[in-house]
């Protein structure tokens, strides 16, 4: 998959979660990921259509969500809830529209679906296409969390 493709998205999610949440994150070495198994706690994913079908995936560990969730709300949050789960939908809606705002910059036209949340150890993320699934992990000071695309060859 072409880097042009992935790079928004890694901008995205730093803008985002420093806007958002002031959480500074550090980018790891991106991989091509093999199986469905989530590297957290909870994910949230949304389908995009346009250029190319696919699907984006932001999935978080405990401890950097909540954290995140923490700072967004300006409250202590110490359990994954509704509340969350809410929060992390909307973090993969506006890390998906800004990266789909620069793709278009570059002439990529990307149109997103509604968010869905996963939730629970060990859960799965499907993604809808066949694509390759690239896996971009981040570290924060409070844990870590991985955002994949998959899109269509």
């Amino acid at each position: 998959m072409d880097a042009n493709l992935i790079n928004p998205f890694i901008n995205a999610t730093t803008n985002v979660l420093s806007t958002m949440a002031f959480v500074i994150c550090r980018v790891g070495k991106p991989y091509l990921k093999k199986d469905d198994k989530a590297k957290g706690d909870v994910t949230g994913v949304i389908g995009i259509t346009g250029d190319s079908n696919g699907t984006i995936a932001v999935t978080f560990d405990q401890s950097s969500i909540l954290r995140i969730v923490s700072n967004m709300f300006g409250e202590e949050m110490t359990e994954l809830n509704h509340d969350v789960a809410d929060a992390v939908g909307e973090l993969v809606n506006m890390i998906s529209g800004q990266a789909r705002r620069e793709l278009e910059d570059i002439g990529r036209i990307f149109h997103a679906a509604i968010p869905t949340v996963i939730s629970g150890t060990g859960h799965s993320v499907t993604h809808y296409t066949d694509g390759p699934k690239i896996a971009v992990p981040f570290t924060t000071d409070d844990g870590s969390f991985t955002i994949e695309v998959c899109l269509e060859a």
